[in-house]
């Protein structure tokens, strides 16, 4: 039995989804499954290749739906969660039982979860911490900004490997280790120690190019780092910076896209009042009500520029 799952690349949700979905098939459902992993990114023109289904069985995992009759599971949880009003229609008259979506669950390895023990009767109490710090990464459940930003837990410093690290090998290697070992363990590995020193002295670089790049007007930070080689960074840094600001707007090319990130801060002292998935949504984009963005085609600097000042306008309002 190959069980084929597509999940969100370079996210630690993403592989944590993938790590605890595996477990959860192996352990109810098909003891002697065979698992193969494909990273999926949120591109412009974003389409499934009917080839990534291949599997006896097919899943994704915190990512977004798929029609393909050969999709066997789907978990998500993003208010973003469909590509086309079709998809949502199609995933609305399923009577599997096994497409499941609930926007409430701030990470998605909780909501597998909570459906594998309720409805399955599975528990694998061990993967407890990688449930608790799923919620901690992708709810941003931190408790101040230092906290998200100087990278002091385990769970921190393996998100950076994951969002940083080039490829997906490294990734899908940590998604198997997920399942069985500690996230303390596998920080450890030579090989995630090997990765994660650049890894971090480029973390403490990129703070410094946004401190030089970022202006804050009215409550929004935007910057631009065209130029700088930086194709992710660690969303926390602009509250970092800037803890009184409610709102971070950025543009960031990298060799598949054209990235606009929007993002609220968790810690503002007021209630963001807007709904940054759906203004992504406007523009082909989408994500949660407190973070999301937008993926134009690689070199379309100027459009990403001229999104990013609406957004801009709209967050001062």
């Amino acid at each position: 039995m190959l069980e084929r799952v597509l999940y969100h690349d370079h996210c630690f949700d993403g592989a944590a989804s993938a790590a605890y979905f595996s477990r959860f098939i192996a352990g109810a459902i098909h003891p002697a499954a065979e698992f193969r992993y494909t990273g999926m990114a949120h591109k412009a023109a974003q389409m499934f290749d009917p080839g990534l289904f291949d599997g006896d069985e097919n899943a994704i995992v915190d990512f977004k739906y798929c029609s393909d009759p050969r999709l066997t599971w789907w978990f998500d949880h993003h208010q973003s969660a469909f590509l086309n009003a079709e998809d949502a229609e199609h995933f609305r008259r399923d009577t599997t039982g096994r497409k499941l979506y609930d926007p409430s669950y701030k990470s998605c390895t909780a909501f597998i979860a909570r459906v594998a023990g309720v409805r399955f009767g599975f528990s694998a109490p061990e993967l407890d911490d990688l449930v608790a710090w799923s919620l901690v990464i992708d709810g941003a459940q931190y408790p101040d900004a230092k906290t998200a930003v100087e990278l002091g837990a385990p769970a921190m410093k393996l998100t950076l490997v994951i969002e940083a690290a080039k490829g997906s090998d490294i990734v899908q290697k940590i998604i198997g280790w997920m399942q069985r070992r500690t996230l303390t363990d596998i920080i450890t590995e030579p090989e995630i120690q090997s990765l994660y020193e650049p890894l971090y002295q480029r973390h403490v670089e990129n703070k410094a190019i946004i401190q030089s790049r970022a202006r804050e007007t009215d409550g929004v930070v935007f910057f631009d780092l065209t130029g700088n080689d930086v194709e992710g960074y660690n969303k926390f840094i602009p509250y970092y910076l800037f803890p009184n600001s409610t709102y971070t707007v950025s543009v960031s090319p990298s060799s598949f896209r054209t990235k606009i990130s929007v993002g609220s801060n968790p810690w503002a002292a007021q209630e963001p009042r807007h709904n940054l998935a759906t203004i992504c949504e406007r523009y082909g984009g989408g994500g949660h009500a407190r973070v999301g963005a937008i993926s134009l085609p690689p070199g379309e600097l100027e459009k990403a520029r001229q999104i990013a000042a609406e957004i801009v306008t709209e967050l001062k309002t």
